[in-house]
């Protein structure tokens, strides 16, 4: 009974804030991002530090202004996340573009799934809006983790299903995907893969924003067993609120060795945040494990 009463309160919530016009909500955010920035200072320490360890090159003046850039996209995320509850097909194809869509559809056409990489750049919560511009996959599936908290997790699930992707639990990832393929569906899987990895589990390793890097090498290991496609999503921000996807090939120098392709990947993914480094999600704990 709890857990149904918090699920309408937030949903509640989410829904009222959800039908403001977006100046109205950005208005919102630049609320709270003297809150977050200025008050409670959210995870300053760990953004800090992340930034100097990345980008000891850089003056404090340089970080500084990276870190603001950053409490703007964090808020912005926010309302934006929110708006997806009652946001239109006209809006989100006013306020995303994508380039690379034919990428997608020939590997499917080929008969191979095909595994997506992303960050959290930006505002990865739109990326299922990309599945409106592939003609080819018989749907789209997402990775998730889900939350502590199950009736958050259940207004999250309502929220990230507005342009119908399949969310998969980490925990289901390996089966589900195997299934699929062995059924012989047509689909793309997104995988955003710059979580913190433990050195306890994970022994591999990879230079990364400067730092040595453990990483997971899962969405790896689950494509080669189902002959997937390995390609990167990278994001650009246009405008406040306004986002452009560009579907890459990952193509690593050789598929010899250590995953090839999920190393090529993290060199993507850096190139994109050197463009515009406040984008990232800095306040997450990367490189706790030491």
């Amino acid at each position: 009974m709890r857990e149904k009463l918090r699920y309408a309160l937030y949903r509640g919530a989410f829904g009222a804030l959800s039908l403001l016009p977006f100046p109205l909500l950005y208005g919102l955010s630049d609320l709270l991002y003297l809150v977050m920035a200025k008050g409670v200072k959210y995870r300053r320490k760990v953004i800090r530090e992340n930034l100097r360890n990345s980008f000891p090159e850089k003056s404090e003046r340089e970080l500084l202004d990276i870190e603001k850039d950053f409490y703007h996209q964090f808020t912005d995320n926010i309302v934006e996340t929110i708006k997806l509850l009652n946001m239109s097909d006209r809006q989100a194809d006013k306020r995303i573009t994508v380039t690379g869509g034919e990428i997608v559809d020939r590997y499917i056409n080929d008969g191979h799934p095909v595994v997506l990489y992303l960050g959290h750049y930006a505002n990865w919560e739109w990326v299922p809006s990309v599945v409106r511009h592939f003609k080819a996959p018989e749907f789209c599936a997402q990775v998730y983790k889900p939350q502590h908290d199950k009736a958050f997790d259940r207004l999250m699930l309502k929220v990230r299903s507005r342009f119908n992707p399949v969310s998969v639990p980490q925990k289901q990832v390996f089966r589900s995907l195997v299934r699929w393929r062995n059924e012989d569906r047509k689909f793309i899987v997104g995988f955003i893969s710059d979580h913190r990895s433990n050195l306890n589990v994970s022994h591999h390793r990879t230079t990364f924003l400067n730092q040595m890097t453990p990483f997971s090498p899962g969405g790896e290991e689950i494509g080669n067993r189902i002959n997937a496609a390995y390609l990167y999503l990278d994001v650009e921000k246009t405008g406040r609120g306004h986002y452009h996807f560009t579907v890459k090939e990952i193509c690593p120098e050789s598929t010899e060795g250590d995953s090839p392709y999920t190393r090529r990947y993290l060199e993507m993914l850096e190139d994109t945040i050197r463009r515009r480094p406040g984008l990232w999600l800095w306040s997450h704990r990367r490189w706790r494990y030491k």
